[in-house]
């Protein structure tokens, strides 16, 4: 009977984070039968996305002088929240979104903590082999370093209300680092919030 209860419980303070009323996002009510987790899911991720992209497009940051495309590496994105967050799930969006613009391009060859795809490195450590055409390896000089990097920071708070409801706020922020001055080219934050009952939980 104990091990039944406390399944119980366990499956109750699960669902708990995902209730079908009461809720609201960015001051919009939502319908009483739509269901809505105080965390983070994947609605949060395209709305911080278009409204990166949105911003970042916009402000024209991304225009060359003399025409062309910037190269842009991935810098660090944060996750400061209480949940496991694959921050990708952000930045891919925007990556695919300044690819289709046509004023960006993304290198894999450099990021922050390493190269994406270190394929870029492996095919080079070929030369001097025999087994290998040499014309048909990449030469020295041929990588392009990045003109700017994009980094952020993703950031939870949480704030107890009255009639037991609680508010909980997150906060996209991103910056475009030019890298060979250091200087932010552009900068914004995308901020969404949730209201819902105190039994709820955000992870």
């Amino acid at each position: 009977m104990k091990k039944t209860l406390f399944s119980v419980a366990v499956i109750a303070a699960i669902f708990s984070g995902c209730a079908t009323s009461g809720y609201m996002q960015n001051g919009s009510k939502v319908k009483d039968a739509e269901p809505i987790t105080m965390g983070i899911d994947h609605t949060d991720f395209e709305k911080a996305a278009s409204d990166a992209v949105e911003s970042l497009l916009s402000s024209g940051s991304l225009e060359r002088p003399g025409g062309g495309r910037y190269v842009v590496a991935m810098g660090k994105v944060i996750n400061d929240t209480t949940q496991r967050i694959d921050t990708a799930l952000l930045t891919k969006k925007i990556r695919i979104a300044m690819l289709k613009s046509g004023k960006a391009v993304i290198t894999t060859a450099v990021a922050a903590g390493g190269a994406e795809d270190t394929m870029s490195h492996d095919v080079r450590e070929l030369r001097e082999n025999d087994e290998f055409a040499q014309n048909t390896i990449a030469k020295k000089g041929t990588l392009l370093a990045p003109d700017m990097s994009l980094s952020g920071k993703i950031i939870q708070r949480n704030i107890k209300t009255t009639d037991n409801k609680q508010l909980v706020e997150y906060y996209f922020q991103l910056t475009l680092t030019q890298l060979q001055t250091g200087l932010a080219f552009w900068e914004d934050e995308i901020n969404i919030n949730k209201i819902g009952s105190n039994k709820s939980v955000s992870w």
